[in-house]
């Protein structure tokens, strides 16, 4: 394998090695090495099947399914991920994959299908390197901290949609609001990380509401310095593998009515601390 690094804060791009090949267990240590380095890994031109897509995330632990998306059939763990001109994307802002949950994903394998002619870029974050550039004051201040994470709050649009709250109903009661630390220590590299996304996180516990949503507001445009980020043009038969516990995504939504389609399995984690 060789290893094209993408930004100064992460990101990485890695060529010389064939996933619709069978792939050994060294090659997915190696890889889940590489994820904690780097945070974000990016693979072109790999057409692979679902359960090779099924396989290569199952390699880094077991799977999560998503209570509010179409599956790929015969694999409910493969989420369909799709925006057209009838139904257009409703995520826009930076944000951390299902933190609503006790266990928020690890990671997440996504793969592109359908590809715009332009547009639909996405750009990633590296919270490690958005915590390193606090304060102190403000690392000490924030380290006893813990936030409220709701799946209604991130699916609020949908929720407010004609037949949204009987539709997502299910999974609303399945997912009621959890707390997680403020800043969390990633339990592979030891680094700390801010944990908190304006998507699924509502408000600081233990502060008013004006303090929690000036704490909040303030960390949402910090993670979003341009040097903490790296940025994938997609092509079709594209994988990006990206830490979910040292990373925020967000979907540069510049390619309307334009059809995108991506396929995403996301891996079980542990509670954060």
């Amino acid at each position: 394998m060789k290893v094209k690094l993408m930004a100064g804060a992460l990101g990485a791009e890695v060529m010389g090695i064939d996933l619709t090949q069978q792939t050994d267990v060294s090659t997915y240590h190696n890889i889940r090495q590489l994820l904690v380095e780097h945070e974000v890994l990016f693979f072109r031109d790999q057409d692979i099947t679902a359960a090779q897509q099924h396989a290569l995330a199952a390699s880094f632990g077991p799977l999560q399914t998503h209570p509010a998306y179409d599956s790929v059939e015969g694999f409910p763990e493969i989420t369909i991920l799709e925006s057209t001109a009838d139904k257009p994307s409703k995520i826009e802002c930076w944000h951390s994959d299902m933190t609503f949950r006790e266990h928020p994903p690890i990671g997440t394998v996504l793969r592109s299908k359908v590809i715009p002619k332009k547009g639909g870029d996405t750009l990633w974050s590296s919270m490690t390197s958005a915590y390193d550039a606090l304060s102190q004051p403000m690392k000490t201040f924030l380290s006893e901290l813990h936030a409220v994470h709701d799946f209604s709050h991130g699916f609020r649009e949908s929720l407010a949609e004609e037949g949204g709250r009987e539709r997502l109903a299910q999974a609303v009661a399945d997912n009621p609001p959890v707390t997680h630390p403020v800043i969390c220590t990633h339990p592979e590299s030891g680094k700390k990380v801010i944990f908190v996304n304006a998507l699924f996180t509502t408000h600081i516990l233990g502060l008013s509401p004006a303090e929690s949503t000036s704490i909040l507001s303030f960390l949402y445009e910090h993670i979003k310095t341009p040097e903490f980020t790296c940025r994938f043009a997609w092509e079709e038969n594209c994988i990006a593998i990206w830490d979910n516990r040292s990373t925020q995504h967000k979907p540069i939504n510049d390619y309307f009515p334009a059809h995108r389609r991506l396929e995403r399995i996301v891996i079980d984690g542990d509670k954060p601390y």
